[in-house]
């Protein structure tokens, strides 16, 4: 379920590539916003392991957040914790 802070998290993430940590583990993230700011894009890689986390998030609507192949609580969880490198 998306929550206040989620969105108030995920508005807040800079447009571009750079590192964020999750769980002391360190992300290659990619963040763009499409569509006069309907549709956010979100991709991160851990650096070498094969785990990543990808999601569409479209903030004007109720359920908008569409992850991609992976369950919502983890991406939800990621964007949640991760931490600005």
């Amino acid at each position: 379920m998306i929550t206040d802070c989620f969105k108030t998290k995920i508005l807040s993430l800079p447009d571009g590539a750079y590192h964020v940590f999750y769980h002391d583990k360190r992300y290659a993230l990619s963040k763009s916003t499409h569509l006069h700011a309907k549709l956010i894009k979100l991709y991160a890689k851990r650096l070498a392991e094969n785990d990543f986390v990808s999601l569409n998030y479209y903030p004007e609507l109720e359920n908008g957040l569409k992850p991609c192949e992976m369950p919502e609580e983890k991406v939800i969880n990621f964007v949640l914790g991760l931490i600005k490198d």
